[in-house]
């Protein structure tokens, strides 16, 4: 006769030998195995040594089947190599790991196509939840996902309906901050280089900058709008080859590899950075003390973000009646360094 117990094949070790040799219940092993964050850690390490010294092993398919799903989520976010969404993926992989689950990292690239191809493939793989980062706003692109009873939470992305949990940052806020240091720093004529508005992030740290203009510019303050393709080095140095032609007093970047294409061509043209031409960055990625002149940046908490979104993510995925949506916002902080401080 075959065992009941799902963590059991014939000659081997159960979860009722662990649970009798450890002296606590089967339903504890179960979560010490499934849900590590609910067993005191006394208890949990002496399951754990009792699970070593018998030689189990959890037969991972049969406990897929009996929860109906496996132990894998989705992480999609636009761009894999911009350093933002690694330090992002990174807090998410250390969450989900601790709490037993792997996670299949895959990248938008900023297209809807690519986006909704890779939201099938997801859904098709039997995902439990989906951390995501879309790319557009407006769109009822999270159905197929809901109607398969799959979880998804917005990360660095305000919730796209009520019943939703996310967490972002207020790019309002943070566009609002590096313009009003400009400003404080003398510019007047500031640029604003940008990839399309229709990504949220630059959408919101443009209308931050306006906002910061129209507060605390004096009369003579405008934002001009140079608008590229992507939030590459390679399109911030196109930004600044349209630039060259009429400087202006100060650029502000909607992220830091923007900034440093722009930091690399205007060296290159032999334009001294911050003395003619203040530059400010956002994210404030690892490399902004390495450049030629380290940027002046708006810090996000990229780690602590992907951590808390793993954490909404599995606790709405073992909802049982008591999950509540939460929409947690950051605030961003301003970080000074040479590119806008004249000697």
């Amino acid at each position: 006769m075959a065992s009941s117990d799902p963590g059991q094949r014939d000659g081997t070790i159960g979860i009722k030998e662990v649970a009798l040799a450890a002296g606590v219940s089967p339903g504890t092993v179960s979560n010490v195995l499934n849900r590590p964050e609910r067993v005191a850690a006394a208890t949990r390490a002496r399951v754990m040594e009792v699970i070593g010294e018998l030689g189990f092993v959890r037969n991972g398919s049969a406990s897929s089947l009996r929860a109906g799903q496996g132990r894998l989520v989705g992480l999609m976010v636009h761009d894999l190599a911009n350093p933002f969404f690694t330090a992002m993926a990174a807090g998410v992989e250390d969450l989900m790991s601790e709490r037993g689950y792997a996670v299949i990292l895959c990248s938008s690239a900023t297209s809807v196509e690519r986006e909704d191809r890779n939201l099938r493939m997801l859904a098709e793989q039997g995902v439990r939840g989906v951390l995501v980062t879309p790319v557009e706003d407006g769109r009822d692109r999270f159905r197929l996902l809901h109607e398969r009873g799959i979880g998804t939470v917005m990360l660095d992305h305000a919730a796209t309906r009520p019943q939703q949990c996310s967490v972002t940052v207020d790019d309002v806020a943070g566009g609002h901050m590096a313009v009003t240091h400009l400003l404080e720093r003398g510019a007047r004529d500031i640029a604003y280089v940008s990839g399309p508005l229709s990504i949220r992030q630059c959408a919101d740290r443009r209308t931050g900058a306006l906002q910061a203009i129209e507060q605390a510019g004096p009369p003579d303050a405008a934002l001009r709008e140079v608008e590229v393709p992507d939030l590459t080095p390679r399109s911030g140095q196109r930004a600044a080859e349209r630039l060259l032609a009429e400087l202006p007093d100060a650029i502000f970047c909607a992220n830091d590899l923007l900034a440093m294409g722009v930091l690399r061509e205007l060296l290159q043209q032999g334009v001294r950075v911050p003395e003619r031409v203040l530059l400010m960055g956002y994210d404030d990625i690892e490399f902004t003390t390495a450049s030629a002149v380290q940027l002046t940046s708006v810090r996000q908490p990229t780690y602590q973000l992907g951590r808390i979104a793993a954490e909404l993510l599995l606790d709405e995925c073992d909802d049982t009646g008591g999950h509540a949506h939460q929409q947690i916002l950051f605030q961003p902080e301003l970080v000074v360094r040479e590119s806008t401080t004249p000697a």
